[in-house]
């Protein structure tokens, strides 16, 4: 009995002493380029989808060098033209870990010369039942069914925002696309939770462009799991959601 109880101690040492995962990511210079992609330690301890984010950050990778080689021949041979190192920079970020499901989002920033970097918006749920990542959208009957029941509110409470930024009230039977009520479901989605149980709340990230002009950045606008939002949500994934 001693012998079992000292083994069992040990165990537990063992397991107590296991170092715990890293985030992790590739991070590489090059005269042609500056590229960046990086995951947290939740990615890391899931080894499947581990490798999805590597393979998507080698195939980013190999796109981004191509592209800035070719740039940079093209300057070699034009003495108009200037050649900038290209920038990649990609950071997935934990919105909420639930027993069933890890969110994130990814803020990402690009410059290939110009007047100013680009930047946007990536999301994706990893479902822990199934074992795949799934965008977002996909746990909801249609885009359609989800603009019907957050675009009212999300337009409202970008409006809030842009008067806010702008110093004045928002117009939208301006005629200026700036102005617009947009679509929800054209922005990314994210999911996130506060009772760390079920998705009870729906964010909205709009990138530079899609709701303002470039000087007025990016947009996050977060709005309530409603009975409205359930019912767009397809019957599988219900019981990942909750008010």
């Amino acid at each position: 009995m001693p012998g079992r109880i000292l083994l069992a101690a040990v165990a537990v040492l063992l397991v107590a002493a296991s170092p715990a995962p890293k985030a992790g990511g590739v991070s590489v210079k090059t005269a042609d380029y500056d590229f960046a992609y990086r995951w947290p330690a939740e990615v890391e301890a899931i080894p499947a989808l581990r490798a999805r984010m590597a393979a998507e950050q080698s195939e980013l990778r190999r796109s981004l060098a191509s592209d800035a080689g070719e740039a940079r021949r093209a300057a070699a041979a034009d003495p108009d033209l200037r050649f900038v190192p290209f920038q990649y920079a990609a950071e997935w970020k934990v919105v909420t870990n639930l027993p069933g499901w890890l969110s994130l989002s990814q803020a990402v920033s690009t410059y290939e010369g110009g007047a100013h970097p680009n930047s946007g918006f990536d999301s994706r749920v990893w479902d822990r039942t199934a074992g795949v990542a799934r965008m977002p959208l996909d746990l909801f009957v249609s885009a359609q069914a989800l603009d019907a029941a957050i675009r009212g509110p999300f337009c409202e409470a970008l409006d809030r925002e842009r008067a806010v930024r702008r110093g004045e009230p928002v117009d939208r039977a301006s005629g200026d696309d700036f102005d617009a009520c947009i679509a929800p479901s054209e922005q990314t989605l994210i999911l996130g939770s506060s009772n760390r149980k079920t998705f009870n709340r729906i964010g909205l990230l709009v990138g530079p462009y899609a709701a303002g002009p470039y000087a007025e950045g990016a947009y996050d606008i977060t709005l309530p799991v409603t009975p409205a939002v359930l019912q767009a949500v397809k019957p599988e994934f219900r019981a990942a959601f909750g008010p």
